[in-house]
């Protein structure tokens, strides 16, 4: 028997035992794709390293040794390689520049001081300190309408002077 007639054979085994080794593969990882890449791997390193194999062996154990071996191979990769954990800069939050928050604060602060001795107040309670409208009334002295009239002439005026239109709300 010549030496192409016998790798010809060898490859029509090869062919044969291809539902054998996608059974072998399933076990050693449960994804189809994996499962289809390792069987892939295994037939093109077994192709490669034809002139390897010893005729009158087992052909089905050299492939599932094969198959094993590359697997622990991409398996022991797959161990070394972290994916995802080098921080990457599309996930980083943006931040806007600190340049404009400042002079946004510094012309907000204008605007509240040049408000009224009893809107700054009620603004101050309601909206900074975060207190209810019954609070406010009660360390104003005043109705809890009169507040929320205050505030909300209060946020009209500041909405006039920083140039917003619906600060409203």
């Amino acid at each position: 028997m010549t030496e192409t007639s016998a790798a010809e054979r060898v490859r029509a085994e090869m062919v044969e035992l291809i539902p054998a080794l996608r059974s072998f593969a399933r076990r050693l990882d449960r994804s189809p794709a994996n499962v289809d890449d390792l069987v892939q791997e295994t037939l093109a390193r077994a192709l490669a390293n034809l002139d390897k194999f010893r005729e009158g062996t087992n052909l089905k154990s050299w492939l599932f040794t094969i198959l094993r071996n590359t697997f622990c191979t991409k398996f022991g990769l797959a161990k070394r390689e972290v994916v995802g954990m080098e921080e990457c800069v599309s996930s980083r939050a943006t931040v806007n520049s600190p340049q404009e928050w400042s002079v946004r604060a510094s012309e907000f602060q204008r605007a509240f001081d040049k408000l009224p001795d009893r809107y700054r107040d009620a603004v101050d309670i309601i909206l900074i300190q975060g207190q209810s409208y019954e609070a406010a009334a009660e360390h104003c002295g005043c109705p809890v309408g009169t507040i929320k009239s205050r505030v909300n002439r209060a946020r009209a005026q500041l909405a006039v002077q920083l140039d917003e239109p619906a600060i409203l709300n």
